[in-house]
Formats: C-alpha cells, structure tokens, sequence
C-alpha cells in the first residue's frame, strides 16, 4: 500500500499516514489518515466497534499497527512507539489507578513514575484535586470513589506531568450526567489553557460541543474530517419539528410521506415524529394529517439542526444506534 508523506509542520502535534491495523481476519482500522494542530480539541467519533479505540491505543504506544507513519510532537513514533511517551498524557477508557491507594497517593505514585520530586508532585496532587474538586476525598482509597469521581481522578492522573497532549478515550461513558457535565468544562478549561486534545467518544452531542474539528469514523474508515462549523453548514436551510403523540410514530410517517411527499419523517421510539424539509414547515397541516389519523399531539417543537443529523446523513447510521449505545452505557455505569 502506497504510504501518503507527512508533510513538516511546527504547528502539527499529531500527524497519521496509511495507519492499518488487523486482528486475525478482522480488519480494525484500513489505511486512515489525520492530523491533529498544536491547541486543537480533535474528536474521533463513530459507534463501538468502529475502530477509535484501536487507533488511540496505537497512538499511545499500547498496540503496534500493521502499516503507517505516526508522528508526535514531531518525533516519528513509527518504528518506536514510546518515542514521545514524555508528551502525552494517556486517559484509558477504565480507569488504570491502584484501588488501594488514596486519591493523594495515587495522584504521587504517577507523578514519581515521571521523575517528578516528591515536593513537586505533592503540590502538583493538590492542585489537581483541588482542580478536579476531589479535595475533600483525597485521603479516600480509590475503590471506594464514585464512577464519576474515579473517570476525574484518571484524567487528572493523566496530566500529572502537564503533557502538551492529551489522549482522552471515552471519558465521559457511563457516569452520571452532573459529572460527565463537569468532565466536559474540565476538558474545555485544557483545551483552552493551551492543552492539545485527542478525543475519542460516540457522544455526538459531546463532540459538538467541545471539539473544534471532527474525523467520523466507521468500520475502520474516516468517512470525513472537518471543522464543526463546515460540518454544521451541511443544514444551512434545513427546517426540523418534531411531534409528540399518543402513539403509531411509524404509522404516522408513512401517512405523512404520502401526503407530503416533500417532507422527511421518521419515528421516534413509537411515541415521536420528527419531520424535516428544505422549505418552512406548516404546522397546522400537520397536526390536522396526524389527528385525522386517530392520534393525538401532544407537543410539537421547531428543533435546531445538530451534529447528530450530519452524522446520520454522511454516515448512514441512525441516532438510534448511537442512542441505544449510550443507553447501554448509562446502565452498566449505574450498575
């Protein structure tokens, strides 16, 4: 396979070429290529199974790729993957801290593992528990650490040692809403501190909300690479409502398409319709279409069009399946 060159950039902090990667029969990432700009917040997103998780642990330095050119900070990591372990901060999707340990020790025992002095990293654990808001729980072992609490003190372990960059893989899956909320302005307060950010989730409403640009993956394969705002400029003059009912969503739609033959609509779960158009959208039509067909509404609401319809749109994948993997998620968190 003919291996796209990197160009030399100062300004480039990740660089990926021809990146492949197999298990046995199993195709798991196919000759992708990316780069990610000092400062930026890049979000790799796609469903499970599609291949992020193979390509961070490649990038840190966990698995070894079958092909490629990798390069970090300007050091090829190609033929040795620990080459520029001393610019990363590496965030597993499970948590790699000592149960046993307490929030303070653990936070020191990572910072020793950088050759940090023990004045310097016991200041820098206060600082990041203080940061994190995990103060309080410092003298705690770590087993006995919320889920939430936990996914903060690994990501605070992760830059211990201040990286230029960071791997983020899935921080946020599950963990309850207020602290993935405060995980999310975390990373934003990096980013904006001057911290480059690889981040791999199957939140698309996470994605749009943090990353500056976006590479959607799918089956091994980028499908596209774009700055949120051009990827968002793909529903300039897309109108969206979405109807709450009593019930038959499906059957609705099908009434709907009929009638209007102009107009997009598809079920939610088996109690929503949402309809979508390039023209402005009669709501009064609607609701007669919808109540002539023994169902009631009982909302109906303009929606402003997300990341999540582009996503649908370039990859053909439906919200449901990335719902029901949130969903998923959610549940093994509280479990």
């Amino acid at each position: 396979m003919l291996i796209p060159q990197i160009k030399d950039s100062e300004k480039t902090a990740i660089e990926v070429r021809g990146l492949a990667k197999s298990f046995d029969d199993i195709d798991a990432v196919t000759g992708i290529n990316f780069e990610v700009r000092e400062g930026e917040l890049f979000g790799f997103l796609g469903p499970n199974g599609a291949g992020k998780s193979t390509t961070i642990n490649i990038l840190t330095g966990l698995a070894r790729p079958n092909t490629g050119i990798i390069r970090i900070g300007g050091i090829d990591c190609s033929t040795n993957p620990k080459a520029a372990q001393h610019l990363m901060g590496i965030v597993p999707d499970e948590s790699n801290l000592y149960p046993e340990l307490t929030g303070f020790d653990n936070l020191s025992f990572c910072g020793s593992l950088y050759g940090m002095r023990k004045s310097e990293r016991e200041a820098r654990a206060r600082d990041l528990l203080n940061r994190f808001g995990l103060t309080d729980a410092a003298g705690r072992k770590f087993a006995g650490y919320s889920r939430g609490m936990k996914r903060k003190l690994t990501i605070a372990a992760g830059i211990m040692h201040s990286p230029p960059i960071l791997f983020l893989d899935e921080p946020t899956t599950g963990i309850d809403v207020a602290s993935a909320r405060q995980i999310r302005q975390l990373i934003a307060d990096m980013n904006r501190g001057g911290t480059t950010i690889f981040l791999t989730t199957h939140y698309i409403e996470e994605a749009e909300r943090l990353c500056q640009r976006i590479a959607f993956i799918v089956k091994g394969h980028i499908v596209r690479t774009d700055t949120v705002q051009n990827l968002m400029r793909r529903t300039d003059g897309r109108h969206v409502v979405q109807f709450a009912v009593s019930d038959g969503a499906t059957m609705l739609c099908n009434s709907v398409t009929s009638e209007f033959p102009g107009l997009q609509c598809h079920a939610v779960a088996n109690t929503a319709v949402r309809i979508e158009s390039s023209e402005p959208i009669r709501i009064s039509q609607l609701v007669r279409l919808i109540e002539d067909n023994g169902a009631e509404v009982t909302e109906a609401r303009k929606l402003r069009p997300s990341l999540e319809d582009v996503f649908i749109e370039i990859t053909g994948i439906e919200a449901g399946v990335m719902k029901q993997e949130r969903e998923k998620a959610r549940m093994e968190g509280n479990a």
